[in-house]
């Protein structure tokens, strides 16, 4: 895709929807369908026809067709081309059988002198992830690519589970479970800037192996941090946008709703 190489590559990740097949369905009683729309809007609001739409996971809490194709076509209303990958609630083999044809079936794009690149770390069954070997195989020949490529300055890698340790006790055995490998790897590059991701529903931008890592808020409910047992935060659902720019630097910015408080079931211990 063309991009004039001095203009910032725009990006929007909208991360862990937790759509039903049912319009009804609701996550710790957060109709996941009403918060995602109230996202959309703001994304409507702040951000329109961004370069790229980044799904980074949990897109469906039952991994029903229904939940995926509502999915597709609200993000499609948006005008931009969107790339998803699966999180720990998703069906990976049905996101990528109803994504052919289309962007999000790729695992990589190239924005500009940017290349942003897809991970998958769900492991079926489970609610940790993992970078199986071909994913791992995967991420080097892209970085290795990328080191040798006259039109890639910048790399940005996308995942669902997060890559570090959680920030809260209950989520030690949730992120990626390997973590050493995706790190020796990622430290190869001289050219990736930044990892997004999603799965631990808060706002976290910090530096990481010299690597910035950004993780992003659920459109539904958030966990809160500094906690040794479950428990949900007050904060509204959001999203992040992300300016890339030709020098590497990466502008970002969290966008919640604030137009009413969305409340879950506060008394919950998990789900």
């Amino acid at each position: 895709m063309a991009k004039d190489q001095h203009s910032p590559v725009r990006i929007v990740q909208i991360t862990d929807t937790h759509l039903y097949s049912e319009e009804s369905g609701t996550l710790l009683k957060m109709n996941t369908k009403h918060s995602f729309e109230q996202v959309l809007e703001l994304v409507r609001m702040h951000d329109s026809l961004p370069d790229l739409i980044l799904g980074t996971g949990d897109i469906a809490q039952d991994a029903s067709e229904p939940a995926y194709e509502y999915f597709k076509s609200s993000i499609g209303m948006l005008k931009a081309p969107f790339m998803w990958l699966p999180g720990n609630h998703d069906n990976a083999l049905l996101m990528r059988s109803l994504a052919e044809g289309t962007s999000a079936a790729h695992k990589h794009m190239q924005l500009g002198h940017w290349l942003i690149v897809m991970l998958d770390t769900s492991v079926d069954g489970q609610v940790h992830g993992a970078l199986s070997e071909d994913e791992l195989a995967f991420l080097s020949a892209q970085l290795e690519a990328s080191e040798f490529s006259d039109s890639v300055d910048h790399v940005l890698v996308s995942m669902h589970h997060n890559p570090v340790k959680g920030t809260a006790g209950w989520m030690k055995d949730i992120g990626l479970q390997n973590p050493r490998k995706f790190w020796e790897t990622a430290k190869t590059s001289s050219k990736l800037r930044a990892i997004v991701y999603g799965h631990i529903h808060q706002e976290l931008d910090f530096e990481f192996e010299g690597i910035r890592c950004l993780c992003t808020p659920s459109t539904c409910i958030q966990f809160k941090p500094g906690v040794v047992n479950f428990a949900l935060d007050k904060m509204n659902p959001g999203y992040r946008n992300l300016m890339l720019n030709s020098d590497g630097s990466i502008e970002t910015q969290v966008i919640r709703v604030a137009d009413e408080q969305l409340e879950p079931d506060f008394s919950s211990g998990g789900y």
